[in-house]
C-alpha cells in the first residue's frame, strides 16, 4: 500500500528507512491542544521527532512546565509514542510502529547560570542543546550578534554535557562560537537545522567552512525547512534536496541529516515574530510568517533523493541512520 503520492520504490524505502526529524516546534505551552498531531509525523512515516521544549527567549521556569507536560503526554499514550531516552528506545518504536519522541533546548540560558541542570534535563529526555539562540548568552555568541565567542562557562557546559551524553549544537549560533565549539567539545557537534548560507545568505544559515568543520567532529548539518531559509522560500522537495545537494557535496552524505523546524501553531508564530524584532528583524529578512517543508512532505523528500540518483545508503543516512549513528557515540 502507498499512501504517499510516490513512486513505489520511494514508498517502500521510505517506510522501511529510519526517518527522523530532528527539531519540531510545538506551541510553547503547558497544554495539549496541537501535540495529537504529531500523528502526522507517524501518518508521513517518520519514525523518530525531536521536538523543541524552549529558547533562550523564554524564561527557563516557563520552559520547564512544557518540558514536563510533553513528558508527561508522551508518557501517557504508550500504545502510540516511546519517550526515547535511548538508541534502543528507538529501535523499539520503530519495530513496534510507534513514533520515538526526544526533546532538544535552543540555548544555554536555559540553564539560568548552573551547569547542573546540564543532567536533570537530561534525565528528563532533552537530548541535544545549542550554544545561543540568535543573541549573545553567558555561554557563548549568536548568529545575529556581535559574536564574542564560546565563554569559559560555556566550556563548562560543554564539559558537562560530554559526561552525561548530551549532544551540543552550533545552529542559531554565530560562527566564532561555533568554530570554538567545535574545537572544544569532545563529542560529534550538529547543526540541528542550518542550510547552507552560499545557497541562501542569512546570518541563521552557515558557511561551507561551519559545515565542514562540524563535519570533522563527527557531527551532521541537519538541513531545515523553514522558507527563510531555503533558496527563494520555496519549500518544494525538490528545492529542499537542493540544499541537501549542496551540504553533500561539502561534508559527503555521511554527515547529512534533516530538521525541519516545521512550526504546528502558525498563529503562534506569526504573533512571536511580530512581538520580537530584536531576535527577527526586517533588515535580516524576516517580513512575517513563512512557508514551510511540512512533515507530510518527507516521502517527496525521499522520493526526489532517489530521482536525483541517491544509492539507498545515502538515503537512508540522510533520513536518519547518519543521526542515529550520532547518537550510538553521545547518548549515555
Amino acid at each position: 500500500m502507498n499512501p504517499w503520492n510516490v513512486t513505489p520504490e520511494a514508498a517502500a524505502l521510505h517506510a522501511d528507512a529510519l526517518a527522523w526529524d530532528n527539531h519540531a516546534c510545538m506551541p510553547l505551552r503547558p497544554d495539549g491542544a496541537f501535540l495529537p498531531q504529531l500523528a502526522r509525523c507517524k501518518q508521513a512515516g517518520l519514525d523518530v521527532v525531536t521536538l523543541n521544549v524552549m529558547f533562550d527567549a523564554v524564561a527557563w521556569p516557563d520552559g520547564l512546565h512544557v518540558l514536563a507536560f510533553f513528558r508527561d503526554w508522551i508518557l501517557s499514550r504508550p500504545d502510540d509514542y516511546v519517550l526515547a531516552g535511548s538508541v534502543d528506545d528507538i529501535l523499539r518504536a520503530k519495530a513496534e510502529g510507534k513514533l520515538a519522541v526526544a526533546f532538544d533546548i535552543e540555548g544555554m540560558k536555559a540553564l539560568g547560570g548552573q551547569v547542573c541542570m546540564v543532567r536533570t534535563y537530561y534525565d528528563l529526555g532533552v537530548r541535544w542543546m545549542l550554544v545561543a539562540y540568535n543573541k549573545n548568552n553567558e555561554a557563548g555568541g549568536g548568529c545575529q550578534d556581535d559574536d564574542h565567542g564560546l565563554t569559559a562557562f560555556g566550556r563548562e557546559v560543554l564539559d558537562a554535557m560530554a559526561r552525561v551524553g548530551m549532544i551540543a549544537c552550533c545552529s542559531h549560533t554565530g560562527e566564532r562560537t561555533a568554530m570554538e565549539v567545535f574545537e572544544h567539545a569532545a563529542n560529534p557537534v550538529i547543526l540541528s537545522h542550518s542550510n547552507p548560507a552560499a545557497l541562501q545568505p542569512h546570518p541563521r544559515n552557515v558557511s561551507d567552512h561551519v559545515m565542514r568543520a562540524c563535519a570533522e567532529t563527527g557531527g551532521v548539518v541537519g538541513i531545515t525547512g523553514f522558507g527563510y531559509f531555503l533558496q527563494n522560500q520555496d519549500t518544494s522537495p525538490d528545492n529542499f534536496v537542493r540544499h541537501v545537494d549542496y551540504a553533500v557535496e561539502r561534508v559527503g552524505p555521511d554527515h547529512v541529516a534533516l530538521g525541519l523546524d516545521y512550526v504546528f501553531d502558525e498563529q503562534e508564530l506569526k504573533d512571536f515574530l511580530a512581538s520580537h524584532p530584536d531576535l527577527y528583524p526586517r533588515s535580516a529578512g524576516y517580513t512575517g510568517t513563512s512557508e514551510m517543508v511540512a512533515p507530510e512532505q518527507m516521502p517527496a523528500i525521499t522520493d526526489a533523493l532517489l530521482r536525483r540518483g541517491y544509492p539507498e545508503s545515502a538515503i537512508r543516512g540522510i533520513l536518519g541512520e547518519n543521526l542515529f549513528r550520532v547518537c550510538q557515540q553521545v547518548w549515555r
